[in-house]
């Protein structure tokens, strides 16, 4: 009886012994598996931030999320509750509106003093600034009202003598022209080569082209349409082709000389920078039904007292560059204004004209003209992204007819 019952004792205690042991491992394991779901849990949490440094340090490169590697992992570890942080926008380097001379190589950098100490056009600015703080909006309202782009008419003198009797178009530009709501004004810029930004250009209400920039042979990237060509009196006056040239033959025609600061008709007729009268009634006998304006020698200058006001340091005096004139013009003409490869694009080149091969960073950053300046204020004017910069050389401006001012 004492051994039977011994016996069962034993038994007892081996099977608490057991239980006790299952128990414990049971325990073990559990614990286990929360340590590793935590762990997962917390990689997962971790991985955004991880994702949002590489990809603000990749530039435009997208890197790819978590979610779109292991979907299912994610929805069985995080709960939807948990708000996940916002993707990080892409950025572009594009021209920075606050670019000054001293982003200007050497060369350039002393060209830029020789142009200041020369002073060849007279230049006596004294307006406010420089560096005069405008907001976008009111800056627009500026230009409208201080920048009067009009043409030489048959009344001014001498054109209203007998000599000039009959030359000068009849028609008022701003009759002749538009309304139109969307213009392109192109550039010549080496950075159109490739652009296949033809057919963009092309759908415009009206298109703005520059000196002998041809379409021929390069429509894919700069269209075939050409409502308005502005020319510099230099191509006028000293291109034989320009006679002769069936590129001339197409839109309207518009010819600039610089004058001397803020002179007159009467002064600057005297005394012009190129002496293009004679080719300019020469083309006016070969083609007398074809619109072909003189731009009033004052706006250059109207439009240079304003890019001197706003910029922070002095800029060259002389006048500003063909495109800003362009620009200028278009704004006053259209509702919308895309403005191509004025600001360099993501294939910015030192090749000066897409139809050329003669390279010279002057044709970006600017010499003769104050073209550095001229980017900022147009890159400030900016209403497209950066993206349309970066990818098209293409800037967005209001014209001055949608402006309240």
């Amino acid at each position: 009886m004492i051994h039977t019952s011994l016996k069962k004792k034993f038994s007892y205690c081996v099977l608490a012994f057991c239980l006790f042991a299952v128990i414990c491992v049971w325990k073990e394991r559990k614990k286990g598996s929360y340590y590793a779901s935590l762990k997962v849990q917390t990689k997962e949490f971790q991985e955004p931030k991880s994702l949002e440094k590489l990809t603000t340090g990749s530039g435009f490169r997208a890197v790819p999320s978590s979610s779109t590697q292991a979907p299912h992992r994610r929805s069985q570890t995080l709960s939807p509750r948990v708000p996940r942080k916002a993707k990080p926008q892409p950025t572009f380097q594009v021209w920075n509106k606050d670019s000054s001379s001293k982003n200007l190589v050497p060369r350039l950098q002393k060209i830029w003093k020789n142009y200041l100490r020369m002073n060849k056009y007279k230049v006596s600015y004294k307006g406010p600034g420089p560096g005069v703080k405008f907001s976008a909006d009111a800056l627009r309202c500026h230009l409208r009202d201080r920048v009067n782009v009009s043409m030489v008419e048959a009344t001014d003198f001498p054109f209203n003598t007998s000599e000039w009797e009959g030359y000068l178009p009849r028609e008022n530009i701003r009759t002749k022209t538009g309304p139109w709501h969307r213009c392109a004004v192109v550039s010549s810029a080496g950075s159109l080569k490739s652009s296949q930004l033809g057919q963009e250009i092309d759908n415009h209400d009206a298109v703005l082209r520059f000196n002998g920039a041809p379409t021929a042979n390069f429509q894919q990237d700069v269209g075939t349409k050409t409502t308005i060509r502005l020319m510099n009196s230099q191509l006028v006056t000293t291109e034989g082709r320009f006679l002769r040239d069936s590129l001339y033959n197409e839109g309207i025609l518009i010819v600039w000389d610089p004058s001397m600061y803020h002179a007159d008709i009467p002064k600057w007729y005297r005394n012009p920078d190129y002496s293009f009268f004679n080719n300019y009634k020469s083309y006016r006998k070969l083609h007398p039904d074809q619109p072909f304006y003189i731009l009033r020698p004052q706006m250059p200058w109207e439009l240079w007292d304003v890019l001197q006001e706003i910029s922070p340091e002095e800029i060259q005096p002389n006048p500003p560059s063909s495109g800003m004139l362009g620009i200028i013009i278009m704004m006053t003409l259209c509702d919308q204004v895309d403005v191509y490869e004025f600001l360099p694009s993501k294939r910015k080149t030192d090749v000066c004209y897409y139809h050329q091969k003669f390279f010279d960073i002057a044709c970006t950053m600017g010499a003769y003209h104050p073209l550095l300046f001229e980017k900022n204020m147009v890159k400030y004017l900016n209403e497209g992204t950066d993206e349309d910069i970066y990818l098209m050389g293409k800037a967005t401006l209001s014209g001055f007819r949608n402006i309240h001012c």
